[in-house]
């Protein structure tokens, strides 16, 4: 089997991964991928912004890590990409950051859904008992088909992240998905099959089947990531994500050089 490359991983960087980019590097090798991307979270604007990424000083040693293992690894792919939260208002700030590095690609993700409640932070779970599921989703599905309609991003982060702590909508939510699928492939996105799902309450990749298939009628394209926060993690369930993504009718996954795409079998 090819293994598609593995875009979603993280530093000790952000606070909260273990093990130095060669580690997961070596892990890749050791399990068979020829192509890995460090997508640590971007820094903010405000470094008190929470405690769950780089420092804004810390960007450049970030790219030298990157650029260390890729040196140590030569025959082993490794792109330099960032995971960058999407907020309304910080289109500058994006703007800015991609501008700093050449990098491979931007993932676009969206955490928060109001001022100071990330919906998949553990230590703010308790704020879920106060909304309504639905209207949760909502808000969440507006602001990544916003994200997907700037243009910055070249993959779209595990795009039903509210289901991590089992919180569903009660009503169907397709034509949220819908619109933000519509977005995507309007504004050349890919969307990930992230596995770190399967390693959550919700025990599920993002995205569902259902999401996956309407991508699929859509001509959205995807792509591969274990969210790897520490090197055992690395291409974690891939081949549950490929069985997948072979069961809804993909063939190809993207690939990032520079911001440009190239489509690989898998």
């Amino acid at each position: 089997m090819k293994w598609p490359a593995d875009y979603h991983m993280h530093t000790p960087l952000c606070r909260h991964a273990t093990g130095e980019p060669g580690e997961y590097a070596a892990r890749a090798v050791a399990i068979g991928l020829t192509e890995i991307g460090f997508s640590d979270h971007s820094p903010m604007p405000r470094d008190d912004f929470d405690n769950w990424r780089m420092y804004a000083n810390q960007l450049d040693e970030y790219v030298a890590k990157v650029r260390r293992a890729q040196k140590d690894f030569p025959n082993l792919a490794i792109r330099l990409a960032l995971e960058v939260d999407y907020l309304p208002g910080g289109e500058d700030w994006i703007r800015g950051l991609a501008a700093r590095h050449p990098w491979d690609y931007l993932i676009g993700s969206v955490h928060y859904v109001s001022d100071g409640w990330a919906i998949d932070n553990p230590q703010k779970i308790s704020e879920w008992k106060n909304r309504d599921a639905f209207e949760v989703w909502s808000a969440y599905f507006e602001r990544l088909t916003k994200a997907a309609e700037t243009g910055f991003f070249e993959i779209i982060g595990h795009v039903d992240l509210p289901k991590k702590f089992g919180h569903r909508p009660d009503r169907d939510g397709t034509p949220l998905y819908e619109k933000f699928l519509n977005a995507a492939k309007k504004n050349h996105c890919a969307i990930e099959l992230n596995t770190a799902g399967l390693r959550k309450d919700c025990r599920e990749i993002y995205p569902s089947r259902q999401i996956l298939e309407l991508a699929f009628q859509k001509g959205v394209p995807i792509t591969f990531g274990s969210d790897a926060h520490a090197p055992e993690e690395v291409g974690m369930n891939f081949a549950e994500a490929i069985q997948l993504a072979h069961s809804v009718g993909y063939q190809e996954s993207c690939q990032f050089t520079q911001r440009k795409r190239q489509m690989v079998k898998f």
